[in-house]
């Protein structure tokens, strides 16, 4: 009887321990997405990130900070994809983002680097920028100001009042 109490155990906490440190695979995150994109009329906003690296933690509080969260949830479904994680941290990547980045052009850029894509899947724009530069987390004023040109040709709709407060900030002070 101890014996199947403890291997019932054992069982439930690897089953709860594999739950919580397993990551969705590219494919399941970017269907998802692309079925709600599909009903919102919204763009699909990838963004490859790691744990380690500082412009990606930049980018994302840039994106859900007060002034712009609104704007970029009503015009993408983000799609945060964990890739080039330290060794020992692996288990934090998302299965086949590396194949994922290398599709998109981003396996020789720096992170983050983001693609945005229409309902179809088909990339409208990515992280490069006109000198073949990654973006990544858009700081300086050049650089806000070529990722604002980018989401303009991907979302619904952008404001004046958006462009000031994506301005204000995303550029490094």
């Amino acid at each position: 009887m101890k014996i199947k109490i403890i291997t019932l155990f054992i069982t439930a906490f690897l089953a709860v321990n594999y739950q919580v440190s397993a990551q969705e695979s590219t494919d399941t995150l970017l269907k998802k997405a692309q079925e709600i994109a599909k009903k919102e009329g919204k763009s699909i906003f990838i963004k490859f990130e790691a744990s380690w690296c500082g412009w990606c933690h930049k980018m994302t509080k840039d994106m859900k900070s007060e002034k712009t969260k609104k704007f970029f949830e009503d015009n993408f479904i983000i799609v945060p994809i964990v890739v080039k994680e330290a060794k020992g941290k692996e288990k934090l990547e998302n299965p086949g983002s590396t194949d994922l980045l290398k599709k998109y052009k981003g396996d020789e850029a720096g992170l983050p680097f983001w693609v945005i894509l229409d309902s179809d899947l088909k990339v409208i724009t990515n992280s490069y920028d006109t000198n073949g530069q990654n973006l990544g987390g858009p700081a300086s004023a050049e650089e806000v100001k070529e990722f604002i040109y980018k989401l303009k040709k991907t979302a619904k709709k952008i404001t004046q009042k958006d462009i000031e407060d994506i301005t204000n900030q995303f550029v490094s002070q």
